[in-house]
């Protein structure tokens, strides 16, 4: 099975800005290293390339201007190369495709490193774009080009980007980029880095470089499992009487998702879903136990307890899990680990987590298998099928302490920004820590993408500006709710969105504090017997109060609040959705309680105690 995400992203970039499209180039011969560049990612399908200016790429920057016109690929500015970076993960999250993003020398990649790892860790697609000084020292200029030049610039990221390269001439730069291309969406999918010396860019071409096709160069490169394979798994199944499926990192198909669904209904198997990870199948559905979490709940854990089979469908960290349901980590049920990530696992970062005790381990596409397993099984998916989703009770009212202004609790959050969105497609683009995956049903592959990956404090805003542009022309409201330290370190993202005519909804679920820091400062006061009073020390975000509303305003965006009551939320919320539906980018400062639900302290503070 072969099936693209859905949406697909806009296929006329030039709808972004008009004022930025200089005329069409009067010749398309390309005369520089940095116009055959330029033109290769056209030829690529690349849309975009989101960027923070550096000289280190000024010849590239002038291709895509002057030579293309900077019609396709279109450049987006961006106010820091964390945000591009952000941005082109956030457009993967929805497409499954790698958009480009491009960091100036050494000290732009220093500062896009973190939002690089986020993309690493949440296996999605990236092409990023560095630029250095000369190599050639005699020809470097004084000062700035000998700081802003580094001997082995990949080294930076190499640790967690999937390839490196640093092609020494045009020709060389071109296949470069068709190997990127083809290496970052293939699965696993992940960031490739390809960085471009000056003297490749901004050298004379004598004579344009013979033709080539992408297309031969990117072939197709699935991997599925075996007959001999599925035959195996299908047995398992067969004689499983309490088979549960753990859908983990699979695609935003629409397609894939049914099949998943039938899956499910087909053998009659428990389903856990996870919130690091996109939405992968019907959270309200009869046969999801729980609801998905960062950790797992007791209804998850005590399907994992009562299972005999366990199919684990490229879960994060199927150890882990499988560690909360039993103290040694190895239930009495046959586990199946069916993952093509290994391929990725090195020794420098430990995002690939513990290892896990399994009974058959198939390196395959989750989907790919799906499909192969459903024919095995006579399982095909029903036509038109719609699963009739469940409403959700409505959010008890959160008292508001004596003496103070009342604050929303997140369910009341959730419940506010659901009844004002009823009706409405929404993709839920990023979600704050302690969020209850209970307070929103997912029904569709693209109602949430999942966190950021690599638990990068302050990408959701830049995630939610590249997924907003992928979903931008679509029927979904792209909205992102992000924590108030999230949204402070990555608020200028939205500057970007209001630039280029982006819409988008950001809530800011704000407690005035990094309360995460403050859960654990609790628990280490207990664990030595000190005062818990004292938790807040270092952590809180007052005295002065941020104002958040200002701040978006400032980046042009419409804004509301402070709201902490229920009603003032629905007013707010209703003015941002108007905005929203005129081209607009709207945010919400919404004052929420401090707290997490005790499952979700336990499972965040655990370590080190007694």
């Amino acid at each position: 099975m072969t099936a693209d995400p859905t949406p697909r992203a806009p296929s006329v970039p030039e709808a972004l800005n008009p004022r930025e499209r200089p005329p069409l180039p009067a010749a398309a011969s390309p005369m520089f290293g940095s116009d055959a560049i330029a033109q290769t990612l056209a030829a690529l399908d690349i849309p975009y390339i989101a960027l923070n200016p550096g000289a280190s790429f000024r010849g590239l920057h002038d291709s895509l201007v002057n030579h293309l016109g900077n019609r396709t690929p279109q450049m987006l500015l961006c106010l820091h190369e964390e945000h591009a970076v952000a941005l082109a993960h956030g457009y993967a999250k929805v497409t499954g495709k790698a958009m480009a993003a491009a960091v100036h020398a050494n000290v732009g990649l220093m500062h896009a490193t973190m939002a690089v790892f986020n993309a690493w860790c949440d296996r999605m697609p990236l092409l990023l774009l560095g630029a250095t000084g000369h190599l050639d020292a005699a020809r470097r200029r004084p000062w700035i080009e000998w700081i802003h030049t580094a001997r082995d610039q990949g080294a930076l990221v190499r640790n967690f980007t999937k390839w490196d390269d640093q092609p020494a001439s045009p020709a060389a730069a071109r296949e470069s980029l068709f190997r990127a291309k083809w290496l970052s969406e293939s699965a696993p999918q992940a960031p490739v880095y390809v960085n471009l010396d000056v003297d490749v860019q901004e050298q004379a071409l004598r004579e344009p470089l013979p033709p080539a096709n992408p297309a031969d160069f990117l072939p197709e490169a699935r991997v599925g499992a075996s007959a001999r394979q599925i035959a195996a798994l299908a047995a398992l199944i067969r004689r499983a009487q309490r088979p549960v499926l753990l859908m983990g990192r699979v695609s935003r198909c629409a397609q894939a998702w049914a099949q998943r669904l039938r899956l499910a209904e087909g053998i009659g198997a428990r389903v856990l879903t996870d919130l690091k990870v996109g939405a992968a199948f019907p959270t309200d559905h009869p046969l999801h136990a729980g609801a998905p979490g960062i950790y797992a709940d007791a209804a998850a854990l005590g399907a994992l307890e009562q299972a005999d089979l366990i199919i684990s469908l490229d879960w994060v960290d199927l150890a882990g899990l499988l560690r909360e349901a039993c103290a040694d980590g190895r239930p009495a049920a046959r586990i199946v680990q069916v993952s093509v990530d290994a391929a990725l696992h090195r020794g420098w970062s430990m995002d690939y987590q513990a290892l896990p005790a399994v009974d058959l381990c198939i390196r395959a596409e989750p989907e790919l298998l799906v499909a192969d397993l459903n024919e095995a099984l006579g399982l095909a998916p029903r036509p038109g099928e719609a699963h009739a989703p469940v409403s959700a009770p409505a959010a008890p009212a959160a008292p508001a302490a004596a003496g103070q202004a009342p604050l929303l609790s997140m369910a009341e959050l959730a419940h506010g920004l659901r009844e004002c969105l009823a009706g409405r497609e929404v993709s839920l683009t990023h979600l704050p820590l302690g969020w209850d995956g209970a307070l929103w049903p997912f029904h569709h592959p693209l109602d949430f993408l999942g966190s950021d990956g690599g638990g990068g404090v302050g990408a959701g805003p830049g995630l939610t500006v590249g997924a907003a542009l992928a979903l931008r022309g679509s029927s979904r409201v792209p909205l992102g709710i992000c924590g108030d330290g999230d949204f402070l370190m990555g608020a200028t993202a939205l500057w970007t969105a209001v630039h280029y005519r982006i819409p988008l909804i950001c809530v800011v679920a704000n407690n005035q504090s990094f309360f995460n820091d403050e859960v654990h400062q609790e628990r280490v006061a207990r664990m030595r017997g000190r005062a818990v009073d004292n938790k807040w020390i270092g952590q809180r975000i007052a005295d002065p109060d941020v104002d958040i509303a200002g701040l978006a305003r400032a980046q042009g965006a419409a804004a509301y609040g402070p709201v902490a009551t229920p009603r003032d939320l629905a007013q707010a919320c209703a003015g941002a959705l108007r905005d929203f539906d005129q081209g607009r980018v709207a945010v919400i400062d919404a004052r929420i309680a401090s707290g997490y639900t005790p499952a979700m302290t336990n499972a965040l503070t655990e370590q080190g105690a007694d």
